[in-house]
């Protein structure tokens, strides 16, 4: 017995094994579309895993794929369409996970105006925020309708993507998020629709992936850090009210209708497995890019994101 005492002590007198520290960068402020990083934060799943995770909001949001790049960070949060342009452009970047496996970027309307279907968009203004590869879904929605670009005009919104739909300034925008602007509209007393654009002839993709450097990644750091991911969403799926608690309960400027609206909305859109690649979406989004003139000829897959998983 008291050499199992004294072993006893002598292990609670180790020093305990220093957690391996990671940089994430967010693509926006914090809010529910980061919920499985959050609650992954909160329920203490990355320490389960090793790991001291710092989470950082970007003061510009394109910024974290190219600290990444320049080695600034392990990861950053970006979106499926802006990797195949930096990819493209020879920024040393590759997928490595999913956190928002389906698009939330939708084609918003009011829902009692005059734009009942695409095809009632001939000679409206149509609101955007990011030049480039907004225009090329608009050419592909509208395409789908037998319209082009040239049939509508483009404002540049810069952001007040809402905002300018209801004071009347456009007829329609696209850019909106389905989880939030949609809602926002509600709760402000104006109702709205939207239109998917991965029904309208927009290749699906992810919104919302883990970018990593290519050259310097530490795959086992980032295969940790998903399955931390995993159990979050594996928590938040199971238990939507008290991960929604989880969630909120790290910031007062997330306790408010519009968050809560959202987080239900986002919620059965996580990734369930984010080391998971779907390669065929990949291959489309490439192609559909390519076809619209936004790079030049086309990537393999290996070069644009990997499935951790299968290694």
């Amino acid at each position: 017995m008291k050499h199992l005492t004294l072993a006893a002590a002598l292990l609670a007198a180790s020093p305990a094994v220093a957690a391996d520290e990671m940089t994430v960068l967010l693509d926006w402020f914090v809010n529910p579309d980061h919920g499985p990083i959050i609650v992954a934060q909160e329920k203490g799943y990355f320490a389960d895993q090793g790991l001291d995770v710092e989470i950082i909001a970007p003061a510009d949001p394109s910024d974290p794929p190219k600290l990444v790049a320049a080695g600034q960070a392990e990861l950053a949060i970006s979106y499926q369409p802006q990797l195949h342009l930096q990819v493209a452009e020879g920024l040393p970047l590759k997928r490595v996970g999913t956190l928002v496996a389906t698009p939330l970027n939708c084609l918003l309307v009011l829902e009692d105006g005059p734009i009942k279907e695409i095809g009632d968009l001939k000679g409206a203004k149509i609101g955007y925020s990011v030049a480039g590869v907004e225009e090329a879904l608009l050419s592909a929605i509208l395409g789908k309708h037998d319209l082009s670009v040239d049939d509508v005009e483009l404002v540049n919104v810069n952001w007040s993507l809402s905002p300018s739909l209801m004071s009347g300034q456009v007829d329609a925008v696209l850019g909106a998020y389905r989880n939030f602007e949609l809602n926002q509209m509600e709760i402000e007393g104006v109702e709205g629709k939207c239109f998917y654009i991965e029904e309208e002839g927009v290749p699906t993709y992810d919104e919302l992936i883990y970018v990593a450097n290519k050259d310097s990644m530490d795959t086992d750091k980032i295969r940790r850090f998903l399955r931390a991911t995993e159990l979050a969403t594996q928590y938040i799926v199971n238990h939507p009210e008290e991960s929604w608690t989880v969630f909120s309960g790290t910031s007062p400027e997330l306790q408010d209708e519009l968050n809560e609206m959202a987080w239900a909305d986002t919620l059965p859109r996580f990734a369930l497995r984010p080391e998971a690649l779907d390669e065929g979406r990949y291959v489309r989004f490439e192609q559909f890019l390519s076809d619209a003139g936004l790079i030049t000829g086309t990537r393999a897959v290996d070069d644009l994101a990997v499935d951790l998983g299968e290694q």
